[in-house]
């Protein structure tokens, strides 16, 4: 009959540790897996990647290539022209209307209005960073105006 005092694992289930240098009869006796000497063979060997033995390691002999110019791009969220249906007519579109609105994420980045879609509002008065020459005809065509474009 089973019960708390006579449970033991499955069999297989928990597999003993190695012991090493416990003689050759083990099979890992004398230098316990490590080999003959060498780096690896030491206490504490930690190698790390890339290391080519004090040789001048691949990544530092390669030249280096290419070019950046990330910290001059502007970056913009992109808003379409149908978002701004989101509006009602005579609205002011801004960075702070635009993000209550839902329509930006966030308002880290200046805006960009791009000529996506069908602007359905009349009178809208946009202020933002930058406008597709599209875009500007559509809200200019419904009645709306434009300010403060750099």
């Amino acid at each position: 009959m089973k019960n708390l005092g006579n449970l033991s694992p499955a069999k297989g289930s928990n597999k003993s540790r190695k012991r090493l240098g416990r003689g050759i009869g083990s099979g890992l006796g004398k230098t316990a897996g490590k080999g003959h000497k060498g780096q690896k063979a030491r206490k504490g060997a930690k190698i790390t990647p890339g290391f080519e033995g004090g040789q001048t390691p691949l990544y530092r002999r390669l030249p280096k290539f290419g070019f950046s110019r990330d910290h001059k791009k502007t970056m913009f969220h992109l808003v379409s022209l149908s978002a701004l249906n989101k509006f009602n007519d005579g609205e002011t579109v801004e960075l702070n209307t635009l993000f209550e609105k839902g329509i930006i994420r966030d308002t880290d980045l200046e805006v960009k209005i791009l000529s996506n879609g069908i602007l359905e509002r009349k009178q809208l008065s946009v202020k933002v960073a930058k406008i597709s020459k599209n875009a500007q005809v559509s809200i200019e065509k419904n009645g709306g105006k434009i300010e403060g474009i750099n």
